[in-house]
């Protein structure tokens, strides 16, 4: 075809209102993807994203490359997935903090400024205490914590953390008065109840499994849907009569605006990835409790915790002003 034809044909195209030949769906992806990261390599939701980053390349046959965007306690990179370009190349990961972030003001956007379309994964704290402790469930935890009104010291990872407003949701579940008390991160919690100075830490399950496997510490409930993998004989706190759940998350989500074809085989696409044997070895592996939802599902799920979330910090006092 003459190069003049093709001109024509374009404007032809123009005049009727048609656009010229761009990437469709059935094509997605014809280039590599990025998938943002808004926390630092080597943590946690870094090795999560990144074993999820190479399962999906061999689901897509493209290159998947994670970037790190960080600061702000998780705002510059949520912030950078909300306005990347959605045209389906800029995957992100988004994470707990962005249910933490507004309510402290941190943020001028929400999940709703989202288009989330998968849960990974729930890590939900787990009630701990000294193992010689005569405290043996939550009920025991709460009689006592009753009978001796201020003295109960729970640890948690710093102020305003998932596991601060987690051990604030457990004292009001259980209908008790707690000291919350903060450290720079779970393991110096976990650290200080082994050496007897707290009565017991609401950090994740993996995060205490060590002391407990050593047996320093053992666990009285876990706040999760289910119980976990690591300790399938520990009861949650529904089993134990406190329906309550909770847990720091992680998920993916979208810049609103990519095109419906395009999402769809995103959500197919990652959904094959999430349930990959290596990807799920890896989590097995890394102590990281799956918990998938799909798209409908997660919306529901963050719409609740995001509510539970601000509710507890405007009572922990830690929720901006209005």
């Amino acid at each position: 075809m003459k190069r003049r034809d093709v001109l024509i044909g374009l404007s032809m195209a123009a005049a009727l209102g048609l656009a010229p030949f761009t990437a469709t769906a059935a094509e997605w992806p014809a280039k590599p993807i990025t998938m943002i990261c808004p926390w630092s390599p080597g943590g946690g939701t870094d090795l999560l994203l990144r074993k999820l980053a190479a399962s999906l390349s061999k689901v897509v046959k493209q290159t998947v490359t994670v970037v790190n965007t960080t600061g702000g306690g998780g705002a510059i990179g949520h912030a950078a997935i909300m306005r990347a370009k959605p045209d389906g190349y800029s995957i992100g990961m988004i994470t707990f903090e962005l249910n933490s972030l507004p309510p402290q003001g941190l943020i001028p956007f929400t999940w709703k400024d989202f288009d989330p379309i998968m849960r990974i994964n729930m890590d939900p704290p787990a009630l701990t205490v000294q193992k010689s402790s005569p405290l043996n469930n939550l009920k025991d935890f709460a009689d006592y914590a009753k009978a001796n009104p201020d003295k109960v010291t729970i640890g948690n990872s710093g102020p305003g953390s998932v596991w601060h407003i987690a051990a604030a949701m457990m004292a009001d579940e259980l209908g008790i008065k707690a000291k919350y008390v903060p450290f720079d991160g779970a393991a110096p919690a976990v650290t200080a109840l082994v050496g007897g100075h707290l009565t017991a830490v609401s950090v994740s399950v993996a995060e205490v499994r060590g002391q407990v496997a050593g047996g320093n510490l053992k666990i009285l409930g876990v706040m999760g849907e289910t119980r976990s993998d690591l300790f399938p004989e520990v009861p949650t706190f529904a089993e134990q009569g406190v329906k309550a759940t909770f847990g720091t998350w992680r998920g993916i989500g979208l810049p609103k605006g990519v095109p419906p074809k395009v999402r769809a085989k995103i959500m197919t696409s990652l959904k094959a990835a999430f349930d990959d044997a290596d990807f799920q070895a890896f989590a097995k592996s890394a102590g990281l409790s799956l918990a998938y939802q799909n798209d409908k599902d997660f919306v529901k799920f963050l719409d609740k915790n995001a509510n539970d979330v601000e509710r507890v910090m405007k009572s922990l006092g830690l929720a901006k002003k209005k």
